[in-house]
């Protein structure tokens, strides 16, 4: 029992003394965490304001954001380790020890970052472009430190790391803010050449997204046996590409159904063996 006793009290010195020594430690160490963080999230809100007001290139603003935001939480690392007593010096010289094997282990993250760096001083595309890359076609979102954010036709996000983004094969459909919408169409031999021709520029004519101010091609593109082929090219604006695909293929139908226009007649091959 006095064992108990003499333990139990053993024990309680050790932890009044411990609070004794590194209880305001902790105490300012919690204190300087919560303090630090709020700090942090309303620096970045107001570094984000400001460059908002001073219109600040919107590709280079979540990059800045979260490279001060990142640098602002390591530093306060540093901060709470020195509050608690750590040597910052020593705490400094154990990160550079690691660095070479953390630089190792995120040989990706750092390809992605310099990547991101790649693709801010280049611009191949910019926030708000539609891009395909990657097998993804996609209004450009976001540029991060590590990643890009693509937001599809179909309302899906996508993101895509900047390390292989800014190696690869980028098709940036907004950069001219015009663009061709190209289709064939295949109608039997049948059909007067005059007619179908008028027949497709009716429809090109129509559409309210072609842009007035450009040519329009209807082309034979190739003669068949039983069929024709008309190359259509329609000029749009970027933003409205899928729309003028669309639109033609609808009303082309609609068109050719009115004015007779048929499809090639299927042909019947016989041999003799």
């Amino acid at each position: 029992m006095e064992n108990a006793q003499e333990s139990a009290q053993r024990i309680y010195e050790q932890v009044i003394t411990f609070a004794t020594l590194y209880g305001g430690r902790i105490v300012l160490a919690i204190l300087t965490l919560t303090v630090g963080l709020w700090l942090i999230g309303w620096i970045t809100r107001l570094l984000s304001t400001i460059m908002t007001r001073r219109h600040v290139d919107r590709d280079v603003q979540p990059f800045l954001l979260s490279l001060v935001n990142g640098t602002l939480r390591v530093l306060l690392l540093l901060s709470i380790a020195s509050t608690l007593g750590v040597a910052t010096t020593s705490f400094v010289a154990i990160i550079g020890a690691a660095g070479l094997a953390v630089g190792l282990a995120l040989q990706g993250s750092l390809a992605n970052f310099a990547g991101g760096v790649l693709i801010l001083i280049f611009k191949p595309f910019r926030v708000g472009d539609l891009i395909s890359a990657q097998g993804f076609t996609g209004h450009v979102e976001a540029i991060r430190i590590f990643d890009t954010t693509l937001v599809t036709l179909d309302n899906k996000t996508i993101i895509l790391p900047n390390g292989p983004l800014s190696t690869s094969a980028i098709t940036n459909i907004s950069t001219k803010g015009v663009i061709r919408v190209d289709q064939v169409y295949t109608v039997g031999s049948q059909n007067d050449i005059d007619i179908t021709a008028a027949s497709i520029r009716a429809v090109v004519d129509a559409c309210p997204y072609a842009l007035k101010d450009r040519d329009h091609d209807v082309l034979i593109a190739r003669l068949n046996a039983n069929s024709r082929e008309y190359d259509v090219r329609v000029w749009t604006k970027s933003d409205t590409y899928w729309e003028t695909h669309y639109y033609l293929l609808e009303n082309m139908a609609r068109q050719f159904g009115k004015d007779g226009i048929q499809a090639p007649k299927p042909q019947l091959y016989v041999t003799n063996e």
